[in-house]
Order: structure tokens, then sequence, then C-alpha cells
């Protein structure tokens, strides 16, 4: 039986949360603030954290950040829960290493199929992480057993939900891969509105890919369909100066 730990500052959705995870067979936990969250994490080492974000003294970016800086909770799944829906909320929560973002308010449904969506993923770990095989295609080297990417002699270390949707491009060489079908592979879930959590990773891929890509981009946006890997990567153009006046 999976250990779920719920930690939100709002009792109603706690309580909420939490019954309907036990009526779907879930041990549940919770905690009503940050400090207490992170100490429950640490000691009852959940399978997953569904976590609030705006919570007093210790909000929930803290509270993930210091889950993933610890060595025995540092993979557990995580699950942010917050009445904040803008674009820089879900880039400061991916960045520290969320894996998934339900903004409220949320249908308890919902939750229910991304709690099962994360946990299948954590139980199902890819191929080519359980047999720490290095995957090899032009210029790109995958080092599972640490989730980095090696572009010829420069290395740079990305989160595993990163990691997996590189793997995913590469195993497509060639083919154009769509969001839902990311979605569907990656997350387990295909919402029609969630379109956005696709394109805020593959930015943070570009962006980590960038410091050690020189001047190559190494995936191709296929608009209006999805994205495609360029082993070999392509030659950025040089943007246009405007002449001094």
């Amino acid at each position: 039986m999976a250990k779920i730990l719920v930690i939100d500052d709002d009792e109603s959705v706690n309580e909420l949360v939490k019954i309907n995870l036990e009526l779907s067979g879930y041990n549940v936990i919770s905690a009503t603030d940050g400090i207490s969250g992170f100490a429950s994490a640490k000691q009852e080492q959940p399978d997953l954290v569904i976590l609030d974000v705006m919570m007093p003294d210790v909000d929930g970016y803290t509270v993930a950040k210091r889950i993933r800086e610890n060595n025995l909770i540092k993979d557990t799944p995580i699950i942010m829960l917050t009445a904040l829906g803008m674009l820089d909320n879900k880039v400061k929560g991916f960045d520290i290493g969320v894996d998934d973002y339900l903004v409220k308010p949320f249908e308890i449904e919902e939750l229910k199929v991304r709690v099962r969506a994360l946990l299948k993923r954590t139980d199902k770990i890819p191929q080519s992480v359980a047999t720490k095989e290095i995957l090899q295609m032009g210029d790109i080297t995958l080092l599972p057993e640490t989730y980095s990417i090696k572009i010829k002699d420069n290395t740079v270390k990305v989160t595993p939900i990163e990691f997996d949707i590189i793997n995913l491009l590469m195993q497509n060489y060639g083919n154009m891969v769509s969001g839902s079908k990311i979605l569907t592979d990656i997350w387990g879930y295909n919402p029609d509105d969630d379109v956005e959590t696709i394109r805020v990773h593959i930015r943070h891929i570009r962006t980590k890919l960038d410091k050690i890509s020189g001047n190559k981009d190494y995936i191709e946006t296929i608009y209006g369909g999805g994205y495609r890997l360029v082993p070999e990567g392509v030659e950025k153009k040089k943007k246009n100066k405007k002449a001094d006046i």
C-alpha cells in the first residue's frame, strides 16, 4: 500500500484529500504546516508528497527544495497544490524539481489520476535507468545513473522528468513526438489543458543544454505538433543587431 503525505494548512482541503485517497486504498498521513510536513517526510519517507504552496512560516517551495536536498527522500515524487496558476509559479516549482502541479480549485478525481500516474511512473523505472545503460546518439549521451546529459565533453545534470523527456525523444528519433504523447508516456495522463507543462519543461531542458552545447540547438519545435530531437544539433541563427544611430 502506497504511503502518501499531504501537507496543506487549509484543514478542509487537507481532510478532503486525505479521506478520498484513503477511500482509494492509500495510506495517508497529513501535516498542516511546512515545518511539521518536512519532519514527517523525513520520518515517514512516503511514496509521494502532495504539497500546498501558500503556507505560513515555511512555504511549499521551501519544503520541496529541502526534500530534494535530503538524500533519504530526494527522489520522492511531489505534486504541488496551489491557488497560484501563473506560469512563473509553475516554472519555479518545476525548477526546484516538483513532478506535477495542480491548481486550486481542482477536481478530486483529477488529483487521483495524477497520483496514480506518478506512483505508476515511480514503480516503472525506465529500463535504461534500471540497467544503468549509457545511451548515445550523435553529440548526445545520456547518463542514467546520475540523470545527466553529456554533449561532447560537457555534462549537465537534469531532473528525472527532464531526463525521461530527452530519453523519449531519443527513442523516437526521426519522428515528431507530440505534447500529448509526452504527457501520456511520462506523466501517465493526457489533460487537454496542460500543454503549458510540456512547454515549461522543454524550455528548462533547452536552458540547461545551452550551457554545454556551444551554439547549437538539439530540440526542434514542430509548431502545432510537438518536438523532435536533433542529435547532431543545428547551428543557431545569429540575431540581427540594430545599427547604432
